[in-house]
């Protein structure tokens, strides 16, 4: 089996998504071509913010770290796991009954046998239509007032699911009071679900409220961007 560029690796809980609260082993892959400039995980590709040296783990031993974990389900996420062939880890995983999803922009094809596959589109590496087709989920990042009509225009008859998750752009929340552009994201996301109902959910990054994923023994610090671009490379 070919190791794995791993960036870190944690038992926690889903914090968003249809799998809220559900015991979770993150397994958090190296390396992402997008490079959003609100990216929370930018020490998985930032030159500023990466490791001096990324771990190259068996997935084998990866496995058998999940399983040890006691954990519900395991959640490849990034990054960008995509660009990563993933067959040998989920054969492992699922040798071990552990169910596995993924988290996934979308714009490349998945390599692997996935459970669950959480997908969060993004302007700059737009999703392929045979990744929509396997979306159980998608998670829309609503950066302005305009975005959930936008993505609504982009992805129409594109996808399958009833689970269309709306989240707000974390970086507009993460002050002690929300900027005025977090309080008119979240009123959108509300006044929405609220007009068009079925299949969009108001969402929430709930494990940064509890800031359970830092508890975790292998995780790293947090490196978000906070949605400058000109920390986008």
């Amino acid at each position: 089996m070919k190791p794995l560029p791993v960036h870190e690796r944690f038992h926690t809980w889903q914090g968003e998504g249809c799998h809220l609260g559900k015991s979770a082993y993150f397994i958090r892959m190296h390396g992402c071509p997008v490079k959003c400039s609100w990216c929370d995980s930018a020490g998985t590709w930032h030159p500023e913010h990466t490791p001096d040296e990324v771990e190259q783990i068996d997935p084998a031993t990866l496995a058998e770290d999940a399983f040890a974990s006691g954990c519900e389900i395991v959640v490849l996420t990034g990054g960008e796991p995509a660009i990563h062939d993933l067959m040998d880890l989920t054969h492992a995983l699922r040798i071990r009954s552990l169910p596995v999803h993924i988290e996934t922009c979308g714009a490349y094809p998945l390599r692997g046998e996935f459970d669950w596959v959480t997908l969060s589109p993004k302007w700059d590496a737009l999703p392929l239509d045979e990744t929509l087709a396997e979306a159980h989920e998608l998670k829309i990042i609503v950066e302005d007032e305009a975005s959930i009509e936008k993505w609504v225009a982009e992805l129409a008859g594109r996808y399958q699911t009833d689970q269309v998750w709306l989240h707000p752009e974390w970086s507009l929340l993460n002050d002690e009071s929300p900027r005025a552009e977090g309080k008119k994201v979240l009123s959108r996301i509300s006044e929405w679900v609220k007009e068009h109902g079925n299949p969009y959910r108001a969402g929430y990054q709930l494990h940064k409220v509890y800031q359970v994923d830092q508890q975790g023994s292998g995780s790293r610090p947090l490196v978000p961007l906070g949605g400058d671009p000109s920390k986008g490379v």
